[in-house]
């Protein structure tokens, strides 16, 4: 699956993915509002969505903003596999997409959902 940054604050969009394996979400969160929500929300989008969250986020300064940096990626469960600091770099880390299918098998929390559960829920 792909996003970009803004979308990481609407869960509906990943869901609307189905069942994806890895989300690719390349970001410009800068220091206010990264160090505010970027760890959780990448972290709520890789356990909600049962999947490998790959954020990708900018870093440095242009004259306008400081970017956070800290990209990571977050495995099925919601563990950080790797994370970046704040400065420009280059990393990879192993991913094992069996992973994240057998994680799916053992706690199917996403073929339990209601297809209608926002209507049940506002009424």
């Amino acid at each position: 699956g792909l996003s970009i940054c803004y979308d990481l604050r609407f869960p509906e969009l990943f869901r609307a993915m189905g069942e994806v394996d890895i989300i690719i979400v390349p970001s410009a969160f800068t220091d206010t509002t990264g160090k505010a929500h970027w760890e959780t929300l990448v972290r709520a989008r890789a356990i909600e969505n049962q999947a490998f969250v790959i954020g990708v986020n900018r870093a440095g300064s242009d004259p306008s903003f400081r970017y956070l940096g800290r990209s990571a990626v977050i495995d099925p469960w919601g563990n950080t596999l790797l994370e970046l600091d704040d400065a420009e770099a280059f990393a990879s880390t192993e991913i094992r997409l069996e992973d994240a299918v057998e994680w799916r098998a053992k706690f199917p929390a996403l073929r339990d959902r209601r297809s209608d559960e926002p209507q049940a829920i506002m009424g």
